[in-house]
């Protein structure tokens, strides 16, 4: 999972505090660090990772990642991707600030769908 905004590391950090606070999600997500650049001191987070099970982890997952959203201001998008099936989810939060009701339900409807794929996909793991 990668962010991109003006401070792209703070909002990570931020999101995911907030996936730590679901219990469902708690101890199942991870913060990426890449390699740091010359001017820096130390490594940059640059992603998250969630290790996903079975039972509804997908839809708590969906639900805290729409709810992020709703609250970030600016230009921030959130992309969710799996590299070993090429899965790819892209949302900003300009765009789900602006869904209704039906709207956000149906996108946390996709969210689980493209997630259970994920999870057949790793075999439950």
């Amino acid at each position: 999972m990668t962010v991109t905004a003006e401070n792209s590391a703070d909002e990570l950090r931020n999101l995911h505090s907030w996936l730590q606070e679901e219990p469902e999600l708690r101890g199942q997500v991870r913060v990426r660090e890449g390699d740091p650049p010359p001017d820096a001191l130390g490594p940059v987070v640059d992603g998250l990772q969630v290790a996903l099970g079975t039972g509804g982890v997908g839809a708590s997952l969906a639900g805290v990642l729409i709810a992020w959203l709703r609250t970030r201001g600016g230009e921030v998008s959130l992309t969710l991707s799996r590299s070993e099936n090429e899965t790819r989810v892209e949302m900003t939060a300009k765009g789900v600030k602006a869904l209704n009701l039906v709207e956000t339900q149906a996108l946390t409807t996709q969210l689980v769908e493209v997630l259970k794929s994920t999870e057949a996909h790793d075999g439950g793991d």
